[in-house]
């Protein structure tokens, strides 16, 4: 699978399956193309060649499966975290979701909490915006960054809450530049370079080299 812009390829040849019930890290510099096969992943952008197949279909035949948490935390300042989920809960009437105020506990938040976002910490909003996309009880969760700008005490917070879900049977594919953050919580690393794959390391360090494909 390839993703162009214009004549710049963002995703190179990528051939990948992912394991369900496990923890996916993918690595790599900016650029590298990590964001785009996550946002492929969720069917938000199109493969320009070869197919994407998301929990045994086309990703956007079953958008309702899964759970993406981009870089911004797509939640409104304004708002306390309860009022935040409780507004996005309402785009789901006709599916069965966690309460809000459980999802908001999921992720280690207290749903009493009357400060709005704005005066969240980076690693409670983080937090927060994974309790947003908890919410449709996601089978797979892409999830761009999570550990971006957060001190050791948040990270630890967010790892717990991934920890849960993995735990669940959940499929975690996630992004970030801090292997060793994410290094208790992985199953398998995937290094990108400039669009593509050019290793897969198993939790056991077992390095294989990435296949290529179309």
């Amino acid at each position: 699978m390839s993703r162009l812009y214009g004549t710049f390829a963002a995703l190179r040849q990528i051939t990948l399956g992912f394991e369900a019930g496990r923890c996916h890290v993918l690595l790599g510099e900016n650029g590298a193309g990590k964001s785009t096969l996550l946002r492929t992943l969720a069917g938000l952008l199109r493969p320009t060649f070869g197919e994407v197949e998301t929990l045994g279909a086309r990703p956007e035949e079953c958008r309702d499966r899964i759970g993406y948490m981009s870089h911004a935390p797509m939640l409104y300042d304004e708002l306390t975290g309860i009022e935040n989920l409780r507004y996005f809960a309402k785009l789901y009437r006709t599916r069965p979701c966690l309460a809000p105020e459980e999802a908001m506990r999921a992720t280690g938040l207290d749903p009493g909490l009357k400060r709005p976002i704005s005066q969240y910490s980076q690693g409670m909003r983080q937090r927060a915006s994974l309790a947003r996309v908890l919410l449709p009880r996601p089978e797979l969760l892409l999830l761009d960054e999570p550990f971006s700008n957060m001190d050791i005490a948040s990270a630890k917070q967010m790892l717990a809450a991934l920890a849960s879900l993995r735990a669940e049977g959940r499929t975690i594919i996630l992004t970030t530049h801090q292997r060793e953050l994410a290094a208790p919580l992985a199953d398998e690393f995937i290094t990108m370079r400039a669009g593509s794959v050019v290793s897969v390391e198993r939790a056991d360090h077992e390095m294989r080299t990435a296949g290529g494909g179309a």
